[in-house]
């Protein structure tokens, strides 16, 4: 049989691709246009078959999770949104591989996406170094060329549904709908009631150094796959010229590594667990013996990527689990690192550690406090300790250092410039640290931020007073508080109004840390997934992520978590932007009535409606656009429109 070609535009092509139409949809032409894929209808046919895979996998059906993955491997519609992810949606995607290769233009990416397939192949990877906060060493990352992230895309979207059924409750690095803050609200919840003793760990070289064939076993999947992660594994390294083989680990900077990672070492809080279950005549405070149940839940395992917390009551308990953990890692190829894991207490201070621990750049510790100020227990008793998470020192000191960096790199540039630079770092520290007890800390910044800047001003005017320093670059701040009433901290590094002599600021003014509202975020539900298919859980939550922007928030909400144009919900790997209804070039405000959310991609496509629009409406009145004023012969005024030729005006628009 012959195989015909087909035209088709990129509705019609993903119509007919899922899923009964698979097969026939390979078939499909050249003609289609990258910027015609109806991306929702693509989102909708992906998400569908990873909810059918995420739940064959919690009922434990493998045989179908594989049927599934294999469908979603071949579907057109998955291939699409896997080329997107890595050429449109990933920040770092202008990072080239060994090819050389930044970028995609749509025709790249439709024809990447034409010939997308596990080829049981992978070409070698470009070690980048970047650096790591605070720190004098560096990061090494491995970067895949194009086709193997696009490659790596595709089977994430097979397989991030199947091991989202199996993860642990208490593991949240690197997973959908899972950040840093619920990890935090697992550690509060953990210790608000009594104080423990704390193992707190971090995993050496974790990415670098995980065994390839222990986590191949453990991957228990298809052969195809198989193959294709082994060719990822083993691809090598070129640096700086110099190829190296991979002998083991998943190097960062691929699309997959993070979730293999996860694979590896999934299992480890259970084990911890099980462990628990075989403390024979164990009792409570109380002198009760405890109940297996209870044993269970009396040990927790908190673990972000490759660091984690043991929490327990008993000392001589945590300090077993160290030696469990060490040995349950070396069947990884892994270890921990000496010089990051140590335990201690939350409340009191012991013989080689003080009280308390960092994790996440916050400090968790307990603090022992009088009857007004102490918490109460499930039966109404004084716990006579209050428990806080605040920033740390180290991050605190990193971020006061970042400003300090851009004060002194910036000294001849003007106000604004500066204002704008510290401004993103200030909120984005900010945003991160809102949801913990930071108020005091943001004071202080504001306080060390502000003695920096009297510096920065006497260097730049060695010559003038102090007091016409202060009157040149700070202001009354014309920003509102929460309530609506003039803030009490109101004097502002800024620039000076239009109006002249005003002690008011202008359009430029440095942010203030303490300006930032305290919200506290709400922990995921134990084993909660996106892929469950709960939207109107998800919707509420993704609105109320800490380290989303205010606006983004609002809209967020007030959308339902739905994107305007296309009316999906959003996802943890979109890329959201914020759209003018009525663009600022045809008059529009920047006001929140004016202002919905969209996708990247979506945005793309109502910019580019919107100059179109904007160009016609150009065209049609072309005769129009010269305009002069003459006088007649009676000497009254009147206007004369000089028509403009045709190739004058295609020079013009």
């Amino acid at each position: 049989m012959n195989l015909l070609k087909y035209e088709s535009n990129a509705e019609v092509k993903t119509f007919l691709n899922f899923p009964f139409w698979l097969s026939f949809g390979l078939l499909l032409m050249e003609k289609t246009e990258w910027n015609q894929v109806d991306w929702k209808q693509v989102e909708i046919n992906v998400f569908k078959l990873q909810k059918r895979i995420f739940r064959a996998s919690q009922s434990g059906d493998v045989a179908k999770v594989h049927k599934l993955q294999r469908l979603l491997l071949r579907s057109w519609s998955a291939k699409l949104l896997a080329v997107r992810r890595i050429s449109q949606d990933n920040q770092g995607k202008n990072t080239a591989g060994v090819d050389g290769v930044k970028s995609l233009n749509p025709k790249q990416r439709l024809n990447l996406a034409e010939n997308l397939t596990l080829t049981g192949k992978g070409k070698s990877l470009r070690r980048v170094y970047i650096p790591k906060p605070g720190k004098a060493e560096k990061r090494s990352l491995g970067i895949p060329v194009m086709e193997d992230r696009a490659r790596q895309a595709l089977l994430k979207l097979a397989m991030e549904p199947e091991w989202e059924a199996k993860f642990e409750p208490n593991s949240y690095g690197f997973r959908p709908g899972r950040s840093c803050h619920d990890a935090e609200g697992a550690i509060y919840v953990s210790i608000n009631q009594k104080p423990k003793w704390v193992l707190d760990a971090d995993i050496s070289k974790c990415f670098d150094r995980i065994n390839h064939d222990v986590l191949l076993r453990k991957l228990n999947t298809t052969p195809t796959i198989a193959r294709q992660i082994r060719a990822w594994l083993k691809s090598g390294v070129l640096d700086r010229g110099d190829w190296m083989p991979t002998e083991e680990g998943t190097p960062q900077g691929g699309v997959i590594s993070p979730l293999l990672a996860n694979i590896a070492l999934h299992g480890l809080e259970e084990y911890i667990k099980q462990w628990a279950e075989t403390w024979k005549g164990y009792k409570n405070e109380n002198g009760r013996q405890m109940s297996k149940i209870n044993r269970r839940q009396s040990i927790t395992l908190i673990r972000y990527a490759d660091d984690f917390v043991v929490l327990h009551r008993d000392k001589s308990i945590v300090q077993q689990a160290k030696t469990l953990i060490e040995h349950w890692l070396h069947g990884l190829g892994l270890e921990l690192s000496e010089s990051k894991t140590r335990i201690c207490h939350t409340l009191y201070d012991s013989e080689e550690e003080e009280a308390g621990f960092d994790f996440l750049g916050w400090n968790v510790r307990q603090y022992s406090v009088g009857k007004d100020h102490s918490g109460k227990n499930a039966q109404g008793k004084l716990l006579g300790f209050k428990t806080l998470i605040k920033p740390s020192d180290k991050s605190i000191k990193r971020h006061y250092e970042k400003i300090v960096r851009v004060l002194d790199s910036m000294r001849g540039k003007s106000q604004e410039a500066i204002i704008g630079k510290l401004n993103s770092i200030i909120v984005g520290f900010c945003n991160y640290h809102n949801a913990v007890c930071s108020k005091e800390a943001f004071k202080r910044l504001d306080y060390m931020v502000y003695n920096k800047l009297r510096r920065w001003m006497k260097r730049r005017h060695a010559n003038k007073t102090p007091k016409w320093c202060e009157q040149r670059y700070f202001h009354w701040t014309k920003e509102k508080s929460l309530k609506g009433d003039d803030r009490i901290d109101k004097w502002v590094f800024s620039t000076p109004s239009e109006v002249p002599n005003s002690s008011v600021a202008g359009k430029h003014e440095l942010r203030k840390h303490a300006w930032t509202p305290i919200k506290y975020h709400k922990k995921i539900e134990g084993t909660r997934s996106p892929f469950d298919g709960d939207w109107r859980y998800w919707s509420k939550r993704r609105g109320k992520y800490p380290g989303v922007k205010k606006r983004v928030s609002k809209l967020m909400v007030k959308q339902n978590g739905k994107c305007a144009r296309c009316g999906l919900y959003f996802n943890d790997e979109d890329v959201l932007e914020v759209d003018h209804i009525i663009p600022k070039a045809e008059g529009g405000k920047d006001e929140d009535k004016n202002l919905q959310l969209l996708h990247r991609h979506c945005h793309h496509e109502k910019t580019a409606e919107d100059s179109k629009r904007q160009a016609q409406e150009k065209i049609k009145h072309k005769s129009t656009i010269d305009v002069k004023i003459k006088v007649d012969n009676n000497g009254e005024e009147y206007v004369d429109y000089v028509e403009i030729d045709d190739k004058l005006w295609e020079r013009l628009v």
